[in-house]
């Protein structure tokens, strides 16, 4: 076992992923390389040579999110509200708030709330080392260092992956795209782009956790299952209201957007929403009177209203709860701090 570390500090300087990880594996070598470019990094972790976990800092949770959406297909804990707790959890808000294998440790808690089982986090694992192998592969520049992670080694295990296989699927992969891409290029292929990546196992052997990219299109339940909540958005700028939308899973919620002010009453009576989110600046009618006149209507005397507002002035909060709104959202808000508020009133 080997954890001499490997350094090399000097930023664009050129690469060779693959000589790395073929000396890392021959060594046996335990602990964690870290590769670092202008934009993102990389951390791959092993144990006596082999793959632990691996991860890239870009889109971080979107690929595990992807990942799960995928597997909820055969485990139905998966679902979207299981998802959203997760990244409200674990998900960084900003560079100020650094989680450490913050992705990790939400697959450990998936795990630990028997959302998944340890056989299950393996698969999703070795589905997520793929993605992030396949990218290291090909960067050419750019520092690393190979060190001992005292932290990581306090973290439960699930696997230990033959990184040799990985790096054999990730490279065929790579020339299949690239195979791909020249016959478009050249105007010999029938399709306009890459096929999806398939989620088969590093051998020929077809795994049985393999998920037909087909199959989810048909039969994911998503398609005919009912929302779990209705939200109605009030706000004259379609901007916003498009945001919003796009902040709240479609599998989980019903977005009715409003930018009429004036007919929101009528809209909302309509849609009976679990939640109205209320913009306070509008024409014509302000946000504060439509929730006045909201809540004098029977069917909205106990409907959570989120007051929206760019104004953070306490004779505006006061305002806010003469007319007997539930809470206040301050623009600019991100998914999290949307996501956060709304299961505090629905959850």
């Amino acid at each position: 076992m080997s954890t001499t570390p490997i350094n090399n500090y000097r930023l664009n300087h050129k690469l060779h992923p693959l000589s790395l990880l073929a000396q890392l594996t021959s060594r046996h070598a335990t602990g964690c390389l870290r590769v670092f470019t202008d934009t993102t990094s990389w951390a791959i972790n092993l144990e006596e040579g082999k793959l632990t976990y691996a991860s890239y800092s870009d889109k971080l949770f979107e690929r595990l999110d992807n990942q799960l959406r995928r597997l909820s297909q055969k485990i139905p804990t998966l679902n979207s509200a299981t998802r959203v707790q997760m990244r409200l959890m674990f998900e960084p808000k900003g560079e100020s708030q650094s989680i450490l294998y913050a992705d990790y440790q939400a697959i450990c808690w998936l795990v630990n709330q028997s959302h998944i089982t340890p056989k299950q986090a393996t698969i999703l694992i070795e589905e997520l080392a793929k993605e992030v192998i396949e990218t290291f592969l090909v960067i050419k520049e750019g520092s690393y260092e190979f060190v001992p992670d005292i932290a990581w080694e306090e973290l439960p295990k699930f696997c230990h992956l033959d990184l040799r296989l990985l790096v054999e699927y990730c490279q065929k992969q790579l020339r299949n795209r690239q195979h791909t891409q020249s016959s478009i290029n050249a105007g010999g292929g029938s399709q306009l782009l890459p096929s999806k990546r398939p989620v088969s196992s590093p051998s020929s052997k077809p795994n049985s956790h393999e998920v037909s990219e087909n199959s989810h299109q048909i039969n994911s339940p998503s398609l005919v299952r009912k929302t779990l909540y209705t939200i109605a958005c009030i706000d004259d700028s379609q901007t916003v209201l498009n945001s919003i939308k796009s902040f709240l899973d479609e599998n989980v919620f019903t977005v009715v957007t409003i930018n009429d002010p004036v007919k929101a009453l009528m809209q909302i009576l309509r849609s009976k929403p679990d939640l109205i989110l209320l913009d306070v600046e509008m024409p014509n009618l302000d946000g504060y009177e439509l929730c006045s006149l909201l809540r004098r209507h029977s069917a909205f005397k106990n409907t959570p209203i989120i007051m929206v507002t760019g104004r953070t002035g306490f004779i505006d909060r006061a305002k806010a709860k003469m007319v007997r709104s539930s809470g206040y959202l301050t623009k600019p808000f991100d998914q999290s701090e949307l996501l956060k508020m709304v299961f505090k009133h629905i959850g």
